[in-house]
């Protein structure tokens, strides 16, 4: 062969790998399947609680391992500040962003400005009630709601006095599913009589506290308190083991917060919660932007699966939690 067709040849393959190259910068993608030069902000309402920590933490996670830079906010429960850091994030030039509302029910300042500089955002948990969003990803929180009602009737059957602790506020739509869950399980069964707090818990171990400390000083026939999340319930089983009443009173909670794993694999009174992951909605979440960005079809609204969790598969995902 001669030296000017074995030239001709390196030409030609030196150029292929151009290409080749140029292909894979495209797709945003590279050779080891990790996405390039992204950056995903991340608007937290607010931090001020696990759920919220954990959510953020996996994004974060999972971003990490597939080679996305991540910028993290945190807006402490205040909704001009979310609004704000969205500002900040878009000036920061950020590929997508990532809302986790908490307890906020809408953010039309915030999802106006990701649509007027065309910046795609995925909702993790909580759906705005209002505004244009690229993508959801979250729990059907009702399911969890009659999932937890369905196994109080088991429980108890031959009835009893049920308590509902709410997280608040009012219109907290979560909060509203899970609750309206319940009494869809339980409400028509003339058999249960439903007694719901007057006061909210505030999702806090510490208002769960508090809260049933009061429904025992007027309910002390309870027989079973269920919690719009584990963490008041938590604190629920503190106020019913201080009462001595522990032999009585079940509890059912929402979000399989470690925590509670932990007490419901022991046996005790803590009987049933609903999985609520915020490590997998999270680390889906982020994929979910990945996607949007490689320009791929996604589905508008993903609802993630939520399990039953009692005595029988507790111990499974308590390890599956430290995996």
């Amino acid at each position: 062969m001669r030296l000017g067709n074995i030239g001709a040849l390196l030409l030609v393959g030196t150029l292929g790998l151009g290409l080749a190259a140029c292909s894979s910068d495209n797709d945003g993608s590279s050779g080891d399947g990790k996405s390039k030069s992204r950056t995903v902000g991340v608007a937290n309402f607010t931090l001020g609680g696990p759920y919220f920590n954990g959510m953020d933490r996996a994004i974060k996670a999972q971003a990490e391992g597939k080679g996305v830079k991540v910028i993290s906010t945190d807006a402490n429960g205040d909704a001009a500040k979310l609004a704000a850091n969205v500002e900040d994030l878009i000036s920061r030039k950020v590929d997508a962003v990532i809302i986790s509302g908490g307890p906020l029910e809408s953010a039309p300042a915030a999802l106006n400005s990701l649509k007027a500089a065309k910046i795609p955002v995925i909702l993790v948990d909580r759906k705005f009630q209002t505004g244009e969003y690229t993508s959801w990803i979250g729990p059907d929180n009702q399911r969890i709601g009659v999932q937890d009602g369905e196994f109080l009737a088991q429980q108890l059957p031959q009835g009893g006095k049920v308590a509902i602790i709410k997280g608040g506020p009012a219109d907290n739509s979560i909060g509203l599913a899970r609750t309206n869950g319940l009494k869809s399980a339980l409400g028509k069964d003339s058999k249960f009589t439903l007694v719901e707090a007057p006061d909210f818990g505030n999702w806090g171990s510490d208002g769960g506290l508090s809260v049933t400390e009061s429904l025992l000083a007027s309910h002390k026939d309870l027989k079973a308190v269920f919690c719009e999340n584990d963490a008041m319930c938590l604190g629920a089983q503190r106020a019913i083991a201080n009462a001595n009443l522990s032999s009585q009173i079940i509890i059912a909670g929402v979000d399989g917060q470690l925590e509670a794993l932990q007490e419901i694999a022991k046996g005790g009174n803590y009987v049933v919660t609903g999985l609520n992951s915020a490590d997998q909605i999270g680390r889906l979440g982020l994929d979910r932007a990945i996607e949007v960005l490689d320009g791929k079809s996604v589905e508008k609204d993903t609802v993630v699966d939520s399990p039953q969790i009692t005595k029988k598969n507790a111990q499974e995902f308590i390890d599956k939690s430290k995996s």
